[in-house]
């Protein structure tokens, strides 16, 4: 082929790039949650698929796919032509604990294309109120004093509820034992009625439930403190650099061309100012984040060794 052929040829590429995200979408668009209905990450799909949709001018569905720990949705999203007509609104534990501590088909950080983080939340410390202690410090030195005699909750072993608790386990010295239950939802009713004493949970399933006296914020293993918990100080204001944060972003499956990906991330971005989508969030004790495809790509590789180390020293091991 000559190099005057090449060039032509290299041009009509060029100009048909951006043509083909102009023509996208010409039918619906599935965004596959890989949680059931009712949770924050469908919240944010249904929420962000209104929004795609109305600025795209093509419906987008949410399409449930629940089982193993979001894996499910991962794999069928993975294996996916990468046509920008399914899309993933993935959570964290799809690309960290659950690969790093059950068996998957997918690889998280090869079968996929980062376009946009949307939301972050980080885990609130909650106890009995039975419990002897008004704050976080006090909390410390109760466990200390107690090692390996207190209990704590979380909503399965390899969970991120049970993954962030332990972070600050491991972070103040402190030993207590774990209890896995299946789901978030009984860890917490046992954290209520005192069978255990601690339960890592979101910002958005334990605001009610203090605000009913039910359980005793402490902390929070977000890097700030959250809006709609104002006094819950940050576990980092106590341990300078500490972080454990959930979050849930859209990608697709791997190979989406850089037009479909980048006008998708340009919708994401426009939404990151918009008063009404941030006011959901917030809602939901979720804080928004901004992102490009790349940083958001850098952020989910960074999260995967951080989870991965902490995953093999302590030794977490799914049945």
């Amino acid at each position: 082929m000559s190099h005057f052929i090449r060039i032509f040829l290299a041009s009509l590429l060029a100009a048909a790039l951006p043509a083909i995200a102009q023509e996208w979408p010409q039918r619906p668009v599935r965004i596959v949650v890989p949680y059931a209905p009712g949770g924050n990450t469908d919240t944010i799909a249904r929420v962000t698929a209104e929004r795609l949709g109305a600025a795209l001018g093509q419906q987008f569905v949410v399409e449930n796919r629940p089982g193993a720990g979001g894996a499910t949705a991962a794999d069928f999203v993975a294996k996916s032509q990468p046509d920008g007509y399914i899309l993933f609104m993935a959570a964290l534990s799809q690309f960290g604990p659950v690969p790093l501590t059950q068996k998957v088909n997918y690889d998280p950080l090869k079968d996929f294309t980062a376009i946009a983080n949307v939301a972050a939340n980080g885990f609130v410390i909650a106890v009995n109120p039975s419990l002897p202690v008004k704050d976080l410090r006090e909390f410390v030195e109760h466990v200390k004093a107690r090692a390996g005699k207190l209990n704590y909750g979380s909503g399965g072993t390899g969970s991120l509820t049970h993954l962030a608790a332990l972070l600050f386990l491991n972070r103040a010295g402190m030993d207590m034992v774990h209890v896995a239950y299946k789901g978030g939802a009984p860890a917490l009713a046992d954290t209520i009625s005192g069978q255990v004493q601690m339960y890592a949970g979101s910002p958005s399933e334990l605001l009610q439930q203090a605000a009913a006296g039910k359980v005793r914020l402490l902390g929070i293993t977000s890097e700030r403190r959250n809006a709609q918990l104002p006094n819950v100080p940050a576990i980092a204001e106590i341990y300078p650099g500490f972080k454990a944060t959930t979050w849930n972003g859209l990608v697709a499956p791997a190979g989406l061309g850089a037009p479909i990906t980048n006008r998708l991330a340009g919708e994401m971005q426009k939404l990151m100012k918009d008063p009404g989508f941030l006011d959901r969030l917030a809602k939901l004790g979720l804080d928004p984040v901004p992102t490009t495809p790349a940083s958001f790509a850098a952020d989910i590789r960074a999260e995967y060794v951080m989870w991965r180390d902490l995953i093999k020293a302590a030794g977490v091991v799914v049945e």
